[in-house]
C-alpha cells in the first residue's frame, strides 16, 4: 500500500491547525506545528514533509522568515509552501509568492479550495522528484547512473584531493555475462543486474555510493576508505554475489580497487587505474578482488 503524502501545518492559533488537519487527514498524513522554529525542527527531520501549509503572522518566527530560513539550506529549498493568512492584500500575496511559495490562500478558507490546491501541489511534486529521480539513476536497477557518478564522483575527489584524505573505488564485473544472456535470455540477465546492483547497493555508509558504470559493469566510491578496507568491503560483496543463485543462475563477479594518490590528477586517471584492477582480476581468473597500489596489482 502506499504511504500518504505527508503535510505538514503551521499555525500558532491550535483551532486553525485542528481545522485544516480534518479537511485534509483523510487523504495526507498530517504533522503539526505551532510556531516557527518548531516547524522547521519537523522539516529538517526525516521523514520529511512533501508539503507545507504555512500561516505567515506568528509570534517569534513568522511564514516569511520560516520559509527564508529553508531557503538558505539546499536540502530543503524545494519544499512545496502554500501560505495560509488572513493577510489578503495583492502586495502581501505578492510578497509571498516573490519569497518562493508556491501558492496563496486567505482565511477564512474555503475547504473544497484548501484540498484542491494541495492535491494539485502534492501532484507536481511527485512528478518533480520523479524526474529529479530518473535524471541521476539507473532505470533498470535504480543505482546511480553514470552521469551521478561522474558528477559526484569528481566533487568527491576534488575534496578528497584537496584535504589530501582517502577515497577509494570499486570497479565491478559480472563474469561471463555475455554468457548468461546468450544462455538463458535478456529478461534473466535484467534480473541477475538487478540482485547483484541490490548487493551493492546494501552495507554502504551514507557516504559511500554505488552506480551502474555501463553494461555488466558497477562502480562502488568509499569516501574516507583506503585501498585495503575497499578490498575487505569488496571480498564481502563477492561473498554474497557467489551466493545469490538468481533465477538458479551460477554468478560471479571480479573486482578491482583502486585508491586515490598525488598522482591521480582528476578522476578519470582514477577511473583508468582501478579498471586496470579489474582487468588484473580478470586475468586472475575471475571471482577475485584485486589492488592496484603503486603501480602493482595486489591480490
Amino acid at each position: 500500500m502506499e504511504e500518504k503524502p505527508i503535510v505538514l501545518i503551521v499555525d500558532d492559533v491550535e483551532q486553525n491547525v485542528q481545522i485544516l488537519a480534518r479537511v485534509l487527514n483523510n487523504d495526507y498524513d498530517i504533522k503539526t506545528a505551532t510556531n516557527g522554529q518548531r516547524a522547521l525542527e519537523l522539516i529538517r527531520k526525516k521523514p520529511y514533509p512533501d508539503l507545507i501549509l504555512l500561516d505567515v503572522n506568528m509570534p517569534v518566527m513568522g511564514g516569511y522568515e520560516v520559509l527564508k530560513e529553508l531557503q538558505v539550506d539546499s536540502a530543503h529549498e524545494m519544499f512545496p509552501v502554500i501560505f495560509i493568512t488572513s493577510n489578503d492584500t495583492e502586495a502581501n500575496e505578492e510578497e509571498g509568492l516573490r519569497l518562493g511559495a508556491v501558492d496563496y490562500i486567505k482565511k477564512p478558507i474555503r475547504p473544497a479550495i484548501v484540498k484542491a490546491r494541495v492535491k494539485t501541489h502534492i501532484t507536481l511534486k511527485k512528478q518533480r522528484d520523479k524526474l529529479l529521480f530518473d535524471a541521476v539513476h539507473d532505470q533498470l536497477t535504480g543505482l546511480y547512473n553514470r552521469k551521478h557518478l561522474i558528477d559526484e564522483g569528481e566533487r568527491k575527489f576534488s575534496r578528497a584531493f584537496r584535504q589530501d584524505d582517502k577515497l577509494s573505488l570499486i570497479m565491478v564485473d559480472i563474469d561471463h555475462f555475455k554468457a548468461i544472456n546468450d544462455t538463458y535470455g535478456h529478461l534473466v540477465g535484467d534480473k541477475v543486474l538487478i540482485q547483484i546492483a541490490t548487493v551493492l547497493a546494501c552495507d554502504n555508509r551514507y557516504e559511500d555510493f554505488s552506480a551502474r558504470f555501463g553494461g555488466e559493469e558497477f562502480i562502488v566510491v568509499l569516501d574516507g576508505c583506503s585501498a585495503d578496507s575497499a578490498k575487505m568491503k569488496a571480498e564481502r560483496f563477492r561473498k554474497k554475489i557467489e551466493a545469490l543463485k538468481p533465477c538458479n543462475v551460477e554468478v560471479t563477479a571480479s573486482f578491482g580497487i583502486c585508491e586515490l594518490t598525488h598522482k591521480h590528477m582528476n578522476l578519470d586517471a582514477l577511473l583508468k587505474d582501478v579498471d586496470m584492477a579489474l582487468y588484473g582480476a580478470k586475468e586472475s581468473g575471475r571471482n577475485c578482488s584485486v589492488i592496484l597500489k603503486d603501480g602493482e596489482l595486489l591480490a
